[in-house]
């Protein structure tokens, strides 16, 4: 008795077809016998393309070393610092010089798991099996962020040098910590949903929710260290010339050495999305780190208007902060970003079709990682053909932990710069007067930057 398939099912006839297929081109077999011994990268890896890689810029940026953020998603913490430490080591007329990347994710962590709580708070009466509350306990806390969160713990915290508050074990590899951490703050949501359900009062919750920060601070600090409130630091200059501040508080080291306004930092998205209109203002509902702060805010522009923006940063010998999908045709060795780095297609005989849009739609790309650019070259028009690229993940890699992104590989998987208003037209700043329109928690450009 032959049985009958379930429609939509692989059928034997299928299966042959499908192997008859694979079989009637040669190149397959080859293909097959090289990904098998070899990683499908190497085997896919576009010589020609590989071969033109130049990190030779005609606009560059004063920098440093290369830093690294080892084991851990703080890759937007240290696109921050980066794109500040120059300013800092001028201001010292030092060669060099790095913040702490710790003193500010001891913040940046006490501040989410607060930011988490009072969103717990704020979300009592949902049902615990409902998306918005599956959202909020599937990552209570992470290494990841976005800029504005970085503006919000540098108002708030200021900056610190790296000797002042150094690594440790668990700065450098988050793993265990967070562990912890995460598993005590659903704890935490737990109890407190329960403690509603059960008649509660607000203000014990409230009493409750500051029993509880105690609880996270006194972990963060095992695992991080207490951070400074004041400190001494001193140092000799590039002239040999020995300084000392005695005392200093890390907004007072940030206001005399960076001297920063971050307020007049804007960020621009290019999101392509239909659901996503240019030219308007968005920010993204129950996301942030500091309860009170600056919440995200993005203007959605042209890719043109995004580029020039940061081509004229660049040309001003300042840095710029951006957000990218980092593993997408990208070689870590090389040091390069290149749509045609690797031929996937002649490798499986077929090709990729989708857009932009259609990426963040269906779930294929989203920001990954935050960065720094640093240089940039130019054509004869004065239109960008590469760009530097700042790292965080060491010396190891490209030009010394510097990287390479082609002009096209920007087209595609980036999504977000920070400029200055001063670069961006009036037209679009207009925009930031505007009431932001809010996108869901799970929208892709509530992505948190975090690769490691």
């Amino acid at each position: 008795m032959i049985e009958t398939q379930p429609a939509g099912s692989i059928s034997m006839l299928d299966l042959a077809r499908f192997r008859a297929d694979f079989d009637a081109n040669p190149a397959n077999r080859v293909a097959l016998n090289a990904v098998t011994k070899t990683s499908v990268n190497e085997v896919a890896m576009n010589r020609r393309a590989a071969a033109r890689i130049n990190h030779v810029f005609s606009n560059m940026v004063p920098s440093g070393a290369s830093t690294s953020q080892e084991r851990s998603g703080r890759c937007w913490l240290f696109a921050g610092l980066n794109t500040f430490r120059q300013t800092a080591a001028k201001a010292m007329n030092l060669e060099d010089f790095e913040f702490s990347q710790n003193y500010l994710f001891f913040y940046d962590q006490l501040e989410k798991a607060n930011f988490f709580l009072e969103s717990i708070l704020n979300t009592l009466d949902e049902p615990t099996d409902g998306r918005l509350i599956a959202h909020l306990v599937g990552t209570p806390i992470q290494d990841g962020g976005q800029w504005d969160m970085f503006v919000n713990l540098v108002q708030k915290y200021g900056m610190v040098p790296k000797t002042v508050m150094p690594e440790t074990k668990s700065s450098s590899s988050t793993g265990a910590m967070h562990t912890h951490v995460v598993a005590k703050l659903r704890e935490f949501a737990a109890g407190l949903r329960q403690s509603h359900r059960d008649g509660a009062a607000e203000h014990l919750l409230k009493t409750r929710k500051a029993e509880m920060m105690s609880e996270i601070y006194r972990i963060l600090c095992i695992h991080l260290d207490e951070p400074v409130r004041e400190f001494t630091f001193q140092w000799r200059d590039k002239d040999k010339n020995f300084h000392k501040e005695t005392g200093i508080t890390p907004l007072q080291f940030f206001e005399k050495y960076v001297a920063a306004d971050l307020n007049s930092m804007v960020c621009l998205i290019h999101c392509p999305m239909q659901s996503v209109p240019f030219q308007k203002l968005y920010t993204v509902d129950y996301l942030g780190n500091i309860v009170g702060g600056h919440g995200v805010r993005y203007i959605n522009v042209e890719m043109d208007v995004l580029k020039q923006a940061a081509v004229k940063q660049i040309c001003e010998e300042k840095s710029v902060w951006f957000g990218c999908d980092v593993g997408q045709c990208f070689d870590r060795e090389l040091g390069v970003m290149d749509l045609h780095l690797y031929d996937y297609e002649s490798l499986y005989n077929t090709q990729f079709h989708m857009s932009k849009a259609q990426r963040l739609d269906y779930g294929a790309s989203q920001m990954t990682h935050a960065m720094v650019f640093t240089g940039v070259d130019l054509d004869e028009a004065g239109r960008p053909l590469k760009w530097r690229v700042e790292n965080s993940w060491g010396d190891k890699g490209g030009d010394k932990g510097y990287m390479l992104m082609t002009d096209a590989w920007f087209d595609e998987f980036n999504y977000e710069v920070v400029v200055d208003r001063k670069h961006v037209p009036d037209s679009i700043l207009q925009l930031l007067e505007t009431e932001p329109v809010g996108l869901p928690p799970w929208h892709p450009m509530g992505s948190l930057a975090g690769a490691r």
